[in-house]
């Protein structure tokens, strides 16, 4: 059993949505993600979503493209990130999903990739452009090196889509909430909690649901009718926002611990 999947076990148990926030590996250096991690971890975070800086992150909003910016303006590299996961790991059993784009994965090597993220304590990976149809020598190696493999689905999914993330995905299902790129939103479409239960009638794995959660009570909705939340934008603004970089863990974390209090208020135990 993964770490991903033993920490949704236990989660369901009590009823509870897991908080799966994100942050940018290396934004503003290595040395403070490393220290928002362990904020995060401490502030009750279930999972973290450490996203891999990239010159073209497609699917994200103006939020992250930003911090993905801020990361590439310093030296680093995906072995500086398999460091940051190893440092983390000595102090957290977390789990940790490598977040990014399928060009970084296949330069650096798949079989190699795999193998080093996996050493490093990396739980998972989600590669935002990769489609489950294209995917079958990077699933190959997350599967041989025992990494969960994570898909997207969003609402214009058909129902052969959905089969197709069903078979493929381990760990859990990442539900896209909107059509369009990640950023901070005000409100989500009430359509969003058949859409989910659309996924739920074809897969037994968690299902997530993330880009545009921004607020503890947007989360406890959430949690509602899906097993996670994913917060990014919200989290990696007030990340940017917080000019004093020795503060910056602290704010994040404090973040997270009122994200973690909405979605155990909205448990539903049994």
């Amino acid at each position: 059993m993964s770490r991903i999947e033993k920490k949704f076990t236990e989660l369901k148990q009590c009823g509870e949505a897991a908080l799966i926030p994100f942050i940018t590996a290396g934004d503003p250096d290595l040395n403070t993600s490393l220290k928002i991690m362990k904020a995060l971890a401490e502030a009750g975070a279930d999972c973290i979503e450490l996203g891999i800086p990239f010159s073209d992150p497609t699917a994200d909003g103006p939020t992250i493209q930003r911090s993905s910016e801020r990361a590439l303006k310093r030296p680093i590299s995906l072995p500086a990130i398999f460091r940051l996961v190893r440092q983390f790991r000595a102090s957290s059993d977390v789990p940790v999903v490598l977040f990014g784009y399928y060009n970084p994965f296949f330069r650096f090597g798949l079989e190699k990739f795999a193998r080093e993220a996996a050493h490093a304590g990396a739980d998972g990976v989600l590669c935002v452009d990769l489609p489950p149809e294209e995917s079958g020598e990077l699933k190959h190696w997350t599967d041989a090196f025992g990494l969960d493999l994570i898909f997207l689905l969003s609402p214009t999914s058909d129902a052969s889509r959905i089969q197709r993330v069903a078979r493929a995905s381990r760990g859990f299902i990442y539900y896209v909430s909107v059509t369009g790129v990640t950023g901070a939103r005000r409100s989500f479409d009430d359509k969003l909690r058949s859409q989910v239960a659309r996924v739920r009638r074809e897969s037994s794995l968690p299902i997530g649901v993330g880009f545009g959660i921004s607020t503890p009570e947007q989360a406890a909705w959430i949690a509602g009718f899906a097993d996670a939340a994913v917060v990014g934008s919200a989290l990696v603004e007030r990340i940017e926002k917080t000019r004093d970089r020795k503060k910056k863990a602290k704010q994040a974390g404090a973040f997270v611990a009122q994200l973690k209090r909405a979605l155990r208020q909205a448990a539903r135990p049994g």
